[in-house]
């Protein structure tokens, strides 16, 4: 109710001021009539009142397009009547523009958090339309009278658009516009109403105005089109609709998605099919994560009342059932089942030679479009003395023989964490090392300390602050130097993992040659149409980002494909509104949305409620009580703005919060739903239900009980 006061304050006096604007029938004061009736004993007050005058009518004109009352017309009139064209015209053009920007403060202040958590999903796509154009379009509109400026303030009020922003583009945008009725003031006598002052003529012409910005940019963009393409003969026929260079994830469901719509489209990969993700990334590590999970079982089977008891590790075994899940995965994505859905797969080399051409295999193939889908590859820093041993990646960690008893990992995001606690149940020794001050960064600090709790308790050795200062190999002693505050220490390995990032594939095929920009982390810069600087060139996946996850790949794809083949009918801009991620660990980790540390570091406002998972019958039942769901949801609404889960089936119970907000729906309707009982899913209910609570004063279970009371 506190939060509430404020907004309901204004409200009130606002209510008071239109109340009183009607009870005293003042419009009437701001007629044309009566202002030319009236003219002489303004001109005589004015000029025995000078300064008097020019701040009353300021405030008056503020308080009027403020509060979008009528009669700004007739002001702006007066004002060029009673103080000449340069004075009347700064004072008119500062006091609109602060008007409007107090009108704009008032509609951010009172309505934008109610209509970003009832519309949400069609809010964002505009708020980053006006985070990147939101001036052009705000000054075009300024241009225009027929728009009315009140609508334009209470609209853009409901945007993200700085205040800074809308002030100076306001101020200059309004002053052609201002100039007209001010001139037309200094005839004041001779004017009977206000049409006469804008004519159609001069409608025309400003409307004429309004759209020369829009007519000019696309103008621009015309000519940076045909720069971009100079030099460069497009063909007069091409052999493919599409030529997809990367058979990952991205690239794979591109070249799906353009034969399913008949198009002709060759998909070309140098190496193996299905990319990092079938082949290095998701599907080994889970297998292995599912191997390590299943010798910890083993080993704590005592809490189900079995006997407990200390696995037999065979490395080779396991590693060889990681490479049976690969090649059992394998034909999802092979040549054959692509070569029968209509896609021409092609094993080589690509280079882009110029913007529809492409050379694989000393043949040059041509294409209205090309989508870039090379994806990326393990960062190796440049720790002094690494080059002296064969530093382990996501690439090559699955070639290993025998399992290293000192086993480092260096790196404590998702990929380091699930190898270092997958390598100690294998039976490695394991030190995890990470920079930052606490491991898995991107998470919330609550997330990152269960996640450390669980290491330590499994006996990983967990290294925060430390950074990798260099390596060195005395007498075959492989060992790592580490420094924090300034201290240097020493760790032993047989192996180790580097995991501290991926960096996009962009050499190599010919990008830098053609000359398409990258951005500073160098990948692959393009717009939100997922085209590059040459707009028949896409791209998608790891190369461009900005998630590095195998289904943001696949969601970018279908932008790439469609806006390729289709986009001289209607282009779609890529949506990252809802995306989800999730750490396999034991307990899992996933999340969507915001969580509290990218909350606040963006300065949103949002309300956390949160289920501890030991609380819930399933998790008992399968002594897997351990974990917690947090949910941000906007202030005084149930819609969700993100959700972390931290427990067993994470993955999995994140569904349900995914499709709320990428449908709209909030905690009312997962409180309303039924789960089966037992279920891990009424986690999900249960949080909802403790948002609930959370929303029902004190007041109301006073007034429950005395009715409850009096019933009785």
């Amino acid at each position: 109710m506190k939060k509430l006061f404020p907004k309901i304050f204004l409200i009130l006096v606002i209510l008071l001021i239109a109340l009183i604007f009607n009870y005293y029938n003042l419009s009437d004061f701001f007629t044309l009539d009566y202002v030319k009736q009236n003219q002489q004993l303004f001109q005589n007050y004015y000029w025995e009142n000078r300064l008097l005058t020019l701040v009353g009518f300021f405030l008056i004109y503020v308080l009027t397009t403020a509060l979008s009352l009528p009669g700004a017309a007739v002001l702006t009139l007066v004002a060029g009547a009673l103080f000449g064209l340069v004075t009347a015209t700064v004072l008119v053009s500062f006091a609109s523009t602060i008007g409007a920007t107090l009108a704009f403060l008032m509609s951010r202040f009172l309505l934008r958090n109610y209509v970003e958590g009832k519309f949400k999903k069609y809010i964002d796509p505009i708020d980053q339309g006006i985070e990147k154009e939101g001036a052009f379009y705000l000054f075009t509109l300024r241009l225009i009278p027929l728009f009315p400026f009140f609508v334009i303030n209470l609209v853009m009020g409901l945007t993200r658009m700085k205040t800074i922003v809308f002030f100076l583009v306001s101020q200059i945008g309004m002053l052609a516009g201002t100039l007209v009725y001010v001139n037309a003031g200094l005839q004041l006598s001779t004017i009977d109403s206000l049409s006469e002052i804008i004519s159609f003529k001069i409608l025309g012409s400003f409307a004429l105005l309004g759209v020369f910005p829009l007519v000019a940019k696309k103008t621009i963009e015309m000519i940076n089109r045909k720069k971009v393409y100079k030099g460069f003969k497009r063909p007069k026929k091409f052999d493919y609709n599409m030529v997809v260079i990367g058979a990952g994830s991205g690239g794979l469901v591109t070249a799906y998605i353009c034969a399913a719509v008949k198009a002709k489209v060759a998909l070309i990969e140098k190496h193996k099919m299905g990319g990092d993700c079938l082949n290095t990334g998701c599907v080994p590590s889970k297998a292995i994560i599912k191997s390590a999970r299943l010798a910890h079982q083993m080993r704590n089977a005592s809490k189900y009342g079995l006997e407990s008891t200390s696995p037999k590790i065979n490395f080779e075994e396991v590693m060889g059932r990681v490479h049976e899940v690969i090649s059992k995965i394998e034909p999802h994505d092979s040549v054959e089942r692509y070569t029968d859905l209509g896609v021409e797969c092609i094993s080589g080399s690509a280079k882009i030679i110029g913007p529809w051409e492409v050379e694989v295999n000393g043949r040059v193939i041509t294409a209205q479009n090309i989508t870039i889908a090379t994806g990326a590859s393990p960062f190796i820093p440049p720790i002094p003395g690494i080059e002296k041993i064969k530093p382990l990646t996501s690439e090559n960690l699955w070639e290993l023989k025998e399992l290293p008893k000192r086993f480092v990992v260096l790196g404590g995001g998702p990929i380091g964490c699930e190898m270092a606690q997958s390598f100690k149940r294998l039976g490695s020794d394991v030190v995890l090392v990470e920079m930052m001050e606490r491991v898995m960064g991107i998470e919330d600090p609550e997330v990152s300390q269960i996640i450390e709790e669980r290491f330590r308790n499994e006996g990983v050795r967990v290294l925060t602050s430390h950074k990798a200062k260099g390596v060195k190999v005395e007498e075959g002693k492989k060992v790592l130097i580490l420094e924090r505050d300034g201290k240097d220490s020493e760790v032993e390995f047989d192996e180790i993992l580097v995991a501290i990032g991926r960096m996009p594939n962009v050499k190599g095929f010919g990008a830098e040659e053609l000359g398409i920009r990258l951005r500073q982390n160098q990948s692959i810069e393009a717009n939100e149409f997922l085209q590059t600087n040459f707009p028949n060139i896409y791209v998608c996946g790891d190369v461009t980002g900005p998630y590095q996850l195998t289904h943001t790949a696949s969601h970018q794809a279908w932008y790439c494909a469609v806006n390729g083949l289709f986009g001289k009918l209607k282009k779609f801009k890529v949506d990252y509104s809802v995306i989800p991620w999730a750490t396999y660990l034991d307990p899992e980790v996933a999340s969507v949305g915001l969580n509290e540390q990218r909350a606040k570091r963006d300065d949103i406002d949002y309300e956390l409620t949160t289920y501890e998972i030991d609380d819930l019958d399933r998790a008992i039942a399968d002594s897997e009580d351990y974990g917690v769901v947090r949910v941000l949801t906007r202030p005084g609404t149930d819609k969700i703005l993100g959700a972390t889960i931290v427990g067993n089936h994470a993955s999995d119970l994140l569904l349900e919060f995914v499709s709320a907000m990428k449908h709209d729906f909030g905690l009312n309707k997962i409180l309303g739903t039924i789960h089966a009982y037992p279920t891990m899913g009424e986690a999900n209910k249960y949080l909802a239900g403790n948002w609930k609570k959370k929303q029902t004063s004190e007041t109301t279970f006073k007034w429950l009980r005395r009715f409850h009371s009096w019933n009785r």
